[in-house]
């Protein structure tokens, strides 16, 4: 959850068509603050969170389109240092004597703003792990204004459910850009490593999240791990690029879907409780017995 950075990028760099502003997405929250330890660090930590919009340290996300062709897109949260020095600061401060009977929060409601402020930083680590709505925006604005069919489909899959956007592993993906290492490979879901793999080359990869070996792993073969604005500013179009998916049907659950196990020439993976020697053995397993599958 800790990161800064700001990015701003052209989506149309030759202005050539009278585009209209469009609308602004902006959301902001406070950022997770440290659990308090004890009951005694409630009022603390509580006048704590009382400071965050004085002192700007809420959490901030903007998606704008303005009439002269620029994106803007922004999320900024305090750094772990950053932000423990200004609770020592806080924790200095006058307001939070403890011997000031005014600055009692009432104790019904201790119980509440801790479950309340808790939830919403499990929340915006959902949010911000996914970014799928952001990334919405942008693809289907880019939909509406320039036809293209690689944005269609990237705005598509950025809204499938999760069984419809499976990881794509690191050997499958060097398999398909083989001879296509001057283009982009796009990857709607996580890239994961493969311990098989032993040499990596140089790939330019977007996805929407990299675990922590895989994206080691590209960035030191001099590769790029992309997000999916960067790409918006490389190819706006989906020019030089590998659109690639997952294998969706490699899950367990798939391998049980058909004809009915038993049934003549069904190859149907059955629900069984245990794969020993007593189990399902007899009838449509042997020709000894009835018949054989």
């Amino acid at each position: 959850m800790d990161f800064s950075f700001e990015r701003n990028f052209t989506i149309f760099p030759n202005k050539t068509l009278p585009f209209s502003p469009l609308r602004s997405f902006v959301l902001s929250a406070a950022p997770p603050t440290p659990f308090p330890r004890s009951s005694s660090d409630h009022r603390q930590w509580y006048l704590q969170l009382l400071q965050i919009p004085n002192i700007n340290q809420s959490l901030s996300v903007s998606l704008s389109f303005q009439q002269n062709f620029r994106c803007n897109f922004r999320v900024s949260i305090w750094s772990p240092a950053a932000r423990a020095r200004r609770q020592r600061e806080l924790l200095r401060s006058p307001m939070t004597s403890t011997s000031s009977s005014s600055s009692r929060f009432p104790r019904f409601l201790q119980s509440f703003h801790l479950i309340f402020f808790c939830l919403m930083e499990k929340f915006f680590e959902f949010l911000f792990e996914r970014m799928y709505w952001i990334y919405g925006q942008l693809y289907r604005f880019l939909v509406r204004r320039t036809g293209s069919k690689f944005n269609a489909v990237i705005l598509k899959r950025l809204f499938m459910s999760k069984v419809n956007k499976p990881p794509l592993s690191l050997s499958r993906l060097i398999q398909y850009m083989k001879g296509k290492e001057d283009k982009i490979a796009v990857v709607v879901g996580t890239v994961t490593d493969d311990i098989r793999v032993y040499e990596v080359p140089a790939l330019k990869v977007t996805a929407l999240r990299f675990t922590e070996t895989a994206r080691a792993r590209i960035e030191k073969a001099d590769g790029e791990c992309l997000t999916f604005d960067q790409l918006a500013l490389r190819a706006p179009l989906g020019q030089n690029t590998v659109l690639l998916r997952g294998p969706k049907n490699a899950r367990e659950a798939v391998k049980h879907f058909g004809p009915a196990p038993g049934v003549p020439h069904s190859h149907t993976k059955p629900y069984v409780r245990s794969n020993g020697r007593k189990f399902e053995r007899a009838r449509g397993r042997r020709n000894s017995k009835g018949f054989r599958v």
